[in-house]
């Protein structure tokens, strides 16, 4: 059987929350394998170069030191690598990842401790530099807004090196009267890249998936419906779509 160009691992099943970004790959037509959160990885997994691997709520432990080592060796050779953030991704509740090999070659530090923050106010999600990924996108009129992400510290780099693209900018509302009041707080990055190699590793810190993905999930004044083999239908907005294009288009060169 061939091996399709992207391997996408974690969001639970393709039934559930890994639905939203298979439905986005299927809708563009980007061929991908899938692995459930809860299966480990094998070499098999990796036994041919893959273009872009995916981790997004897989936690370190189902992934071997020596498939995180077939790994690195793909990204230092040219392939993409791109977390996303969610309860097992990063540090998270059970991700783990920062003392991994994986972990020590995306573009953020880990911190030991758990990074997951929960958004019970406004955060904004900010656009901080013009890419690929982020082209074409009303980031200015209508920001989109997040439920929550792991909080990291990108890693020091020049500009050719490390760069912060997306920032989430968080807020406190009041309600006085007739209006509200919104004073910012902090802010955070939200989306960093970096080469790695002849690859390109990317780091985004919130969900693809509900919850964390709050209202982006909505963004545009479109509806895209889409579904992957195996998975759940979903209907999300277009911009949603578009941007999730982007970054994976972007990051393994697809």
């Amino acid at each position: 059987m061939s091996q399709a160009p992207v391997l996408y691992l974690g969001d639970t099943s393709l039934r559930t929350a890994a639905a939203y970004l298979g439905g986005v790959m299927a809708h563009a037509g980007i061929a991908f394998d899938y692995l459930a959160s809860d299966l480990p990885a094998t070499p098999q997994r990796l036994a041919a170069p893959r273009q872009l691997v995916i981790l997004s709520d897989y936690p370190a432990r189902n992934m071997p030191a020596e498939v995180q080592r077939l790994l690195v060796t793909q990204v230092e050779q040219g392939a993409g690598l791109l977390m996303i953030g969610g309860w097992e991704s990063y540090g998270g509740l059970g991700g783990d990842w920062g003392p991994t090999a994986v972990g020590q070659i995306l573009p953020v530090q880990i911190a030991e401790r758990d990074d997951r923050v929960n958004c019970d106010q406004p955060t904004l999600v900010v656009c901080r530099r013009e890419h690929p990924i982020t082209a074409g996108l009303p980031w200015g009129e209508r920001p989109p807004v997040i439920g929550g992400f792991n909080r990291v510290t990108p890693k020091a780099g020049g500009p050719e090196a490390t760069e912060v693209l997306l920032q989430a900018q968080r807020w406190t509302a009041q309600h006085q009267g007739e209006g509200f009041t919104f004073h910012p707080a902090d802010t955070d990055a939200l989306l960093v890249v970096a080469p790695y190699g002849r690859g390109r590793t990317a780091c985004l810190m919130t969900d693809v998936a509900p919850h964390w993905v709050g209202g982006w999930v909505d963004w545009g004044d479109q509806r895209v419906q889409a579904q992957a083999p195996g998975a759940e239908a979903i209907e999300v907005g277009n911009l949603y779509a578009q941007f999730f294009q982007q970054l994976l288009r972007w990051t393994g060169h697809l």
